[in-house]
Parts: structure tokens; sequence; C-alpha cells
């Protein structure tokens, strides 16, 4: 089984790169972003809860984040591995993230960071805001609050999986094809 965790800032093109590598590799994507979008689309109590936090430009606390997250890896028992979409972001949900994956006999095999300037993150969200619909997506205050937090609550994360020599950074800025291809590499290298 390959658990794979997919790090970047928003914009950074986890979501576009996922749907390749659970392709190749056969997982199973789990988005935070689209657990969120689900739970507030069908009004769920969590996403209620979620949204009030995403409105804010803030990151959804760790407690509702869980409990969405271990929600979906229940519903998807018999899969061959995980790709992890926007979790962990913090240290508390990576330690959650080992205790949950444990219990089920299962841990994070590799942790991919797609990397990219910030600059050019700005204008992909910015465009992408013109047609997602997503008011997150749309405030360039708010988009770099989600950049601020991002540095502040998911770069330790970092050092956290480097020291079990699970971290590999890539070039997130290019081609689809070329960032793909550096995707594969690493994870044909596991």
């Amino acid at each position: 089984m390959i658990n794979i965790v997919l790090f970047g800032k928003p914009g950074a093109g986890k979501g576009t790169q996922a749907e390749f590598l659970k392709q190749k590799y056969n997982l199973t994507h789990l988005s935070t972003g689209d657990i969120f979008r689900f739970n507030i689309k069908n009004e769920t109590e969590l996403g209620k809860l979620a949204k009030t936090f995403i409105d804010k430009g803030d990151l959804v606390p760790d407690e509702i984040t869980i409990k969405m997250l271990e929600s979906e890896v229940d519903k998807n028992q018999h899969s061959e591995g995980f790709l992890f979409d926007g979790f962990p972001r913090t240290l508390a949900q990576a330690n959650a993230l080992d205790e949950f994956l444990s219990s089920k006999k299962q841990k994070i095999t590799a942790t991919i960071a797609l990397e990219a300037d910030d600059e050019v993150l700005v204008q992909r969200l910015l465009e992408r805001g013109k047609t997602s619909g997503r008011i997150d997506d749309q405030d360039e205050d708010k988009i770099r609050n989600r950049y601020q937090e991002y540095n502040e609550k998911t770069a330790p994360l970092m050092d956290y999986y480097k020291s079990q020599d699970k971290f590999y950074a890539i070039n997130g800025i290019g081609k689809i094809e070329e960032i793909t291809q550096r995707l594969s590499k690493v994870i044909d290298n596991l």
C-alpha cells in the first residue's frame, strides 16, 4: 500500500496532479478541499462549521478536518493506497494522521511538496477565482492570509517528515506533464 501526502500552497497544482497520480498508481484521492466542499454543499454539521473558517480565509481547525478525513478513509477501506491532498497541514494533524493510519496497520509512505513562487500562485488563484466561484480565490488579501497560515503552520511539517526520511520537494512550475513526470520519478523510486 502506498500512502502519499501531497503538499503545496493553494494554487500549486495539487488537485491537477492528484488526478494523474490517482489513475497511474490506483490511489484513492482524499482532498480536504473536496471533502469540505461536499460537507458544505450538503450542509452537514461539520460542513457548516468549516464554512465559517473558510469564508474568512482561515484554515479549518484540526478536530473538524480530522473527523472528516477519518470518515473518508473508513469509507474506502479496500483502497490500494491514499493520496492525501491538503492534509495534514499542521504537526497536530500529522500526528493524528499517523496515529489513525497506525490503528489501520498503515503508514505514510512519502510526502511530496510542489514548490512555487508566491507571486505566481497568487495570479493563478485570482484567475481560478474568476471561473470557480470560490470566494477565497477572489480576494488577494485572503489568498495572502492563506499563504501566511501555510508558512506558519504547514512549513514545520517539512522537518517532521524529513526526520522520517519521507520528504521530497519538486519544482511545481512548468507544464503539467513535466510536473507529473517529476512526481512520478519520486514515487517510482520509493
